[in-house]
């Protein structure tokens, strides 16, 4: 009989944003293929719900907009296991789709900061944070974009702009992190059942895109698929982007958005 080996036996990730969600989602199906992980993860109450994943997830409290809580969760991995195959983002924050225009004199600068910091920054950091590790052993980064990444309307200018931002940063990091890293995306589609929320600078922080009514319907409608997608219909595109199985893409962007391309 032969005994099935996990897709991701034997390798580390390093996770940020893995505490809910798409990356929650990633991270399960990260260790049922056999692969061990450390989470960055802001809320504490998070980290300890990832606990019920067992010995192999190491959750490391701290903001992935700081260097230091980046360095951080590399470490952690580093002193459990003793290498880093993979870094891997999940972290965001949404503007709610707010116009550019709506956005008052005296919040633009804070609102435009806290959405460039969270969704374009913090992957850096989690890149300069895990590069050597990575380079030591030919791993690979997986940034998550979005289906605002591609069409304008999937948020307002802030959000969308800091998602567009992120193609460019595929490319680039891609680029320069070759030979010896590979660098894709995954740019998942509207999500039910994720505890994405909009911008503090802007008044929105307590506000869940989850929570608005009708979404569900709202995201069949709109998709070619007629699908409403979960995290769980994404974790699979992080899982082969991790795997050895696609050693051969760099630079790439899977995306999982039920069809909105062929509209």
């Amino acid at each position: 009989m032969t005994v099935r080996r996990g897709q991701l036996e034997g390798k580390v990730v390093v996770a940020t944003g893995g505490g809910s969600g798409i990356g929650r989602a990633a991270v399960e199906a990260f260790v049922e293929e056999g692969a061990r992980v450390a989470v960055l993860e802001l809320d504490h109450r998070k980290c300890d719900d990832l606990g019920q994943l067992g010995d192999a997830v190491v959750a490391v409290p701290g903001d992935a907009t700081s260097a230091d809580a980046n360095a951080a969760v590399v470490a952690a991995a580093l002193d459990h296991w003793q290498r880093v195959d993979a870094a891997v983002t999940f972290v965001g924050v949404f503007d709610l789709y707010t116009p550019l225009l709506d956005i008052g004199d005296d919040a633009f600068d804070e609102a435009f900061d806290e959405l460039f910091a969270v969704n374009v920054k913090s992957p850096l950091l989690t890149v300069r944070a895990a590069a050597p590790a990575l380079r030591a052993h030919g791993g690979t980064v997986v940034l998550t974009l979005s289906s605002s990444s591609f069409y304008a309307g999937r948020g307002g200018s802030l959000y969308v702009g800091s998602k567009f931002a992120l193609r460019g940063m595929v490319a680039q990091l891609a680029h320069e992190l070759a030979p010896d890293v590979r660098v894709n995306g995954v740019a998942p589609g509207g999500t039910v059942a994720t505890d994405l929320r909009g911008a503090r600078s802007l008044g929105l922080a307590g506000e869940r895109l989850d929570d608005r009514p009708g979404r569900l319907e709202q995201l069949v409608a709109r998709t070619p698929l007629h699908v409403a997608l979960t995290p769980q219909d994404h974790a699979g595109a992080y899982v082969f982007l991790v795997s050895d199985r696609s050693r051969g893409m760099t630079g790439e962007i899977l995306r999982s958005d039920g069809g909105l391309g062929v509209r």
